[in-house]
């Protein structure tokens, strides 16, 4: 079942939305070169707090962090630590947040210092093939639209989709139905309709769209440990287009 949230529901995940909005904004400005990934965790749990929400993430299925932060050939899930950061890296930042009875999921790849030319397209083809996903969930469209749209915007510069993890459906749970594949044909899948919500969060590869998972358990890196760039945002279908809840 997918769910149909009421104008009540969604005022609900707004205000969960926009506690992550503001989360990443300020952990985007303090990733900084010599900062550490844990800084940043113990950061944004100080945040969440402070505006009445709790990470999400912290105990999800065992998961020890605040946020999840992914350097450079890790594509999601990263665990914080004390790793510093240094210029030239990149940083995905994944923070989710609970408010009350309700779920917001957002994501964004930031540049720590100056970044190599190849690097910085990466970041861009991944945040627009986003804004491609995004424009593509249209009231009575299918779910594959979105799919299609993200995935045709990625090859077409060069780059590949990661096929292991996809999108999701959230809400009062943080995973809920339906899958969001970030590949795949259009018109195809459930039809989109008033009040679904959407977590759409491409995860886009320099090299090879193969990933694996380290003894961690959690820490998915590229196959080839080349770069890999994530934006995820939370959205509502609506008939006149989507909402952005997570900005």
């Amino acid at each position: 079942m997918i769910a149909l949230r009421s104008d009540e529901e969604l005022d609900a995940l707004r205000s969960a939305g926009r506690i992550v909005a503001e989360v990443i904004k300020t952990l985007s400005r303090a990733a900084k070169d010599g900062v550490t990934t844990g800084d940043l965790d113990r950061m944004a749990r100080e945040e969440i707090l402070k505006k009445g929400g709790y990470p999400a993430f912290k105990g999800y299925k065992g998961y020890p962090g605040n946020i999840c932060t992914s350097l450079n050939e890790t594509v999601v899930h990263g665990i914080p630590s004390t790793r510093k950061l240094r210029r030239g890296d990149i940083l995905s930042l994944d923070v989710g947040v609970k408010l009350k009875d309700y779920f917001g999921d957002a994501a964004a790849t930031v540049a720590i210092g100056e970044i190599s030319e190849h690097a910085a397209k990466l970041l861009d083809v991944t945040k627009k093939s986003l804004d491609a996903g995004i424009a593509a969930a249209r009231h009575g469209g299918r779910l594959g639209d979105i799919s299609h749209a993200i995935q045709q915007y990625v090859e077409s510069n060069g780059f590949s989709v990661v096929r292991a993890f996809v999108g999701h459906g959230i809400g009062k749970a943080l995973h809920e139905e339906p899958e969001i594949p970030n590949f795949g044909p259009c018109d195809r899948g459930p039809r989109l309709e008033n009040g679904m919500v959407l977590a759409i969060e491409p995860m886009v590869n320099v090299g090879t769209h193969d990933v694996e998972i380290l003894e961690d358990g959690w820490t998915a890196v590229t196959m080839d440990r080349r770069l890999s760039a994530h934006f995820e945002h939370t959205i509502a279908i609506r008939p006149d287009g989507p909402e952005i809840l997570t900005q």
